[in-house]
């Protein structure tokens, strides 16, 4: 296989130069340069069992039972045999889902194997094993997640979903054209404008079948970059994760649960209002779902992803019709089981207790938010997740239209149940949306921020001002040779490649400057805000109505001297994002390199995941899309957790050094209720500054401004 990586870190082998300045690099050694081309070559041609010999070997002569006190924890071992030994393991072949619990508990069960490991050869004896004989979306799973979490592959750059499994990415008449060519030559690759295989060009779903106005953002709902990263956050952050046994109890999950889908509702805003739509559309569980989809993908054993037909009924008895579901599991029962949950999670909010098994537990705490978001999440930190419930599980179900299982081994998730596809349907947004809502109701009875808590006392923000903002569409290639299936001649020979050309989105690095005057030396957080100011009809939206439209663009601590301080920034010093890197050939080029002592190689100590830097900015338009800057600074106070040793040994995404920093709301300032709109306007040391995003064929074009 040859891939075409885009690394979740920046700075990998100094190759992601714009981001490498804000990483620690670290210079591998021997052992982890060997554990980083293991880990890339198990994951090799992943859907059919590897011909190499030592594979083949680990995969018949590894017995996990024999080997038993090679793990740590006493009982998992037992725990997946169980499934294994009796025949309830999902089959090779099948089609997995976390989103069904009889499978998510076999995947949680191969898990605890990884990550109980000893140490890392009995790691990989049973990854290896486990490569040969489990399912294959089962393994990778598991695999990935105990990757990121032990401690001794933590820091090794996974290869982006959608090279392992293309299936979930591109349109089938893509995965077809790869089958021709593969069919056609024999696993022969040609030589072709510098590449060395066959290139096919991939539209968007739009293209064959447009069937909503939506699909006007096809371009954004189904980015591989955007949905390799929702993929990797639920793979950092597990959702069936418990925070005392994985070491989660140094991280605020219930409020970065929260913050995570507020911003990423707020972005896809941003791209709305580019193609002249307005707010996404409020979902009613009681009424007809307007938007239709239609996947354009098949599964791995080619049967389709469900579709969603336009003015969809999702009362129990129109989604249920001509389907056996009454004693089949609760999916069919997910309508009424939403209506339960989240009044349920009304009454909490409003009441301000949350019932658990030992007692009730105060909303209106300090830990309030933090427990709401566990709570909505119904993870296992929630304190009563059975009783509230996850709407967002049995709400993915029933918008994604999917048909009853009629067994634990035969199920046919929609889009919506497969982390790597959910959001390339437009009712992903209108779902988390109502969820967001909730959330909402939670601030509406919380104090709105005054001067005690906005004013920065000596500090004023004087000015601001950017380089142009210019978007643009270029070619991006990705290596989807794991489509295609292989002889044991020619996994040996591997010399086939076939990979797809696909216009993105992407934007030309811009600089903006902030002035800041302070009365003496202090240590500040700035914040950098993008918003709309405008609706999709030129009407202007006051701040109260638009707080929740901001997308967090920088954040960095900075520490401002008396006078005037000019801070300079450019897009790509943001921790919060990150490039396009290089690809596997060359990656893995220079893991050989350094393993045969030709050269050095450097990697990112905190394995982090990023949102794709080209989609810092919203597309815009020809003529000037306006949106506005906003930038905030206040005092430095470190995160109490960033205090605690036991913190210091473990990085997660949104808690290391590089991401957030301080003491308050990821959210701040617009977490809350803005009451009087001059007011936040007139904060001193805060600073709104409109400008248009162009959309350029040609990005040598500078607009007038």
């Amino acid at each position: 296989m040859k891939l075409a990586l885009v690394l979740l870190v920046a700075g990998l082998c100094a190759l992601s130069v714009h981001s490498a300045a804000t990483k620690e690099q670290v210079v591998a050694d021997k052992a982890f340069l060997k554990i980083q081309k293991d880990v890339l070559q198990i994951l090799e041609n992943l859907n059919q069992p590897s011909f190499h010999e030592q594979y083949v070997q680990i995969g018949n002569s590894y017995n996990i039972s024999q080997n038993a006190a090679n793990y740590k924890k006493e009982g998992i071992v037992q725990e997946f045999l169980q499934y294994y030994n009796y025949g309830n393991l999902l089959p090779r072949g099948q089609l997995f889902s976390v989103f069904y619990k009889e499978q998510l508990l076999q995947a949680i069960a191969l898990f605890k194997l990884f990550y109980f490991a000893n140490n890392y050869e009995t790691f990989y004896n049973t990854a290896v094993w486990a490569r040969q004989n489990v399912n294959e979306g089962l393994f990778l799973y598991s695999f990935v997640v105990a990757v990121v979490h032990r401690p001794d592959t933590r820091n090794i750059v996974l290869p982006p979903i959608y090279e392992i499994y293309p299936y979930y990415f591109f349109p089938s008449e893509v995965i077809q054209q790869a089958y021709v060519y593969k069919q056609q030559y024999g696993g022969q690759s040609v030589q072709s404008g510098g590449f060395n295989g066959y290139t096919i060009n991939a539209n968007y779903s739009g293209y064959y079948l447009n069937l909503n106005q939506e699909q006007y953002l096809s371009y954004y709902l189904e980015d591989v970059g955007i949905s390799s990263y929702y993929f990797y956050y639920n793979v950092y952050y597990p959702f069936w994760f418990s925070s005392e046994e994985y070491g989660f109890k140094n991280v605020n999950r219930g409020e970065q649960y929260y913050f995570f889908y507020q911003q990423l509702l707020a972005r896809y805003y941003l791209e709305r209002l580019s193609n002249g739509l307005g707010d996404i559309p409020y979902l009613d569980w009681n009424v007809p779902v307007e938007t239709p989809f239609y996947p354009s993908l098949e599964y791995p054993n080619g049967l389709e992803f469900p579709s969603r037909p336009a003015y969809a009924n999702l009362y129990e008895y129109f989604y249920n019709y001509g389907q056996s579901w009454t004693t089949r599991g609760a999916y069919g029962y997910s309508y009424s089981l939403i209506q339960d949950y989240e009044r349920r999670i009304s009454d909490a909010i409003d009441s301000g207790y949350v019932y658990s098994p030992e007692g009730r537990v105060n909303l209106y705490s300090e830990e309030g938010l933090n427990i709401l978001g566990n709570l909505i999440q119904a993870n296992p930190d929630s304190p009563n997740y059975k009783y509230y419930g996850a709407v967002w599980l049995y709400g993915s179900h029933l918008l994604g239209y999917s048909y009853q299982p009629l067994s634990n081994n035969q199920i046919a998730p929609s889009a919506l149940e497969q982390f790597e596809t959910a959001l390339r349907d437009p009712a992903f947004y209108q779902l988390y949306k109502r969820i967001i809502l909730d959330f909402q109701r939670y601030f509406y009875y919380q104090q709105p921020y005054g001067a005690k808590e906005l004013f920065y006392q000596g500090v004023e923000v004087t000015n601001f001002s950017s380089d142009s903002l210019i978007t643009y569409n270029d070619p991006f290639y990705v290596n989807i040779s794991n489509a295609v299936y292989y002889s044991p001649q020619e996994q040996q020979n591997n010399n086939f490649n076939v990979r797809v050309r696909q216009y993105r989105l992407n934007n030309r690095p811009f600089t903006y400057r902030i002035t800041v005057q302070s009365e003496k030396q202090t240590k500040s957080v700035v914040k950098v805000f993008f918003g709309p100011k405008f609706d999709q009809y030129g009407r202007y939206i006051n701040i109260t109505q638009n707080r929740l439209n901001f997308v967090l663009l920088d954040y960095f601590v900075y520490q401002l001297n008396a006078g005037d301080n000019i801070i300079s920034r450019n897009s790509y010093d943001s921790p919060l994002f990150a490039p396009d890197s290089t690809s596997y050939l060359d990656l893995y080029r220079q893991v050989l390199g350094a393993l045969g002592g030709q050269q050095s190689f450097s990697y990112t100590k905190q394995n982090y995941f990023y949102f794709p830097q080209r989609y810092i900015l919203p597309k815009g338009s020809a003529q000037g899309t306006p949106y506005q800057f906003y930038v905030i600074v206040y005092p430095y106070q470190p995160r109490q957790s960033q205090l605690s040793k036991e913190y210091e040994s473990y990085y997660y995404p949104f808690e290391g050094q590089q991401q957030f920093y301080d003491s308050y709301s990821l959210g701040y300032p617009f977490d809350r209720f803005i009451s009087n709109e001059q007011f936040f306007y007139d904060v001193p040391n805060s600073y709104f500054y409109e400008a248009n995003v162009y959309f350029r064929d040609n990005i040598n074009a500078v607009p007038q401004q």
